[in-house]
């Protein structure tokens, strides 16, 4: 049995692209070996450790459980959106190096990308707030404290609270 491909048209990272692709592919997949962009990690390929995840049209998702059929006119964000014209870092992305929130840094692309969705909000949540929409993260590195400060400090500096 042979495999079934579709044209896959859609945005990555502010660039119109399209691709043909195999129906039973995923996101991560699609992204990695079409496109080269390797911050969006294989991990688990089940949906549960949150390395994969990138914004889709706002949302962050698992893209390891997300086909890349579904990318179909969708805009998608990966961590290489972040940088600047000139490949300076994003106030997040810093805030992850200055708080030391990194270790082997495998799943801090999949961290980040959710923060930004958090922070894209406007609100401002509590630490135990940021903690349950940071849940759907695993590391074996990291004791998530310095995470969820990461995340806390950018949202207080964007909110106008913190210097």
């Amino acid at each position: 049995m042979s495999a079934q491909y579709k044209l896959v048209k859609c945005s990555i990272n502010g660039k119109d692209v399209e691709t043909m692709v195999d129906v039973r592919a995923s996101l991560t997949d699609m992204l990695r070996n079409d496109y080269s962009l390797t911050s969006v990690k294989k991990g688990c390929e089940v949906g549960e450790c949150g390395a994969c995840n990138v914004i889709i049209d706002g949302e962050c998702f698992n893209s390891c459980i997300y086909l890349a059929v579904w990318a179909e006119g969708k805009k998608i964000r990966t961590l290489e959106s972040l940088l600047g014209p000139d490949g300076e870092l994003s106030d997040i992305q810093q805030a992850f190096i200055d708080e030391t929130a990194i270790q082997c840094g495998f799943c801090t692309p999949g961290f980040i990308m959710t923060a930004v969705e958090i922070l894209e909000t406007g609100q401002e949540y509590t630490r135990d707030q940021l903690r349950k929409l940071l849940s759907g993260h695993l590391c074996r590195c990291t004791g998530y404290e310095n995470v969820v400060t990461a995340v806390e400090k950018t949202m207080l500096r964007r909110l106008g609270k913190l210097d």
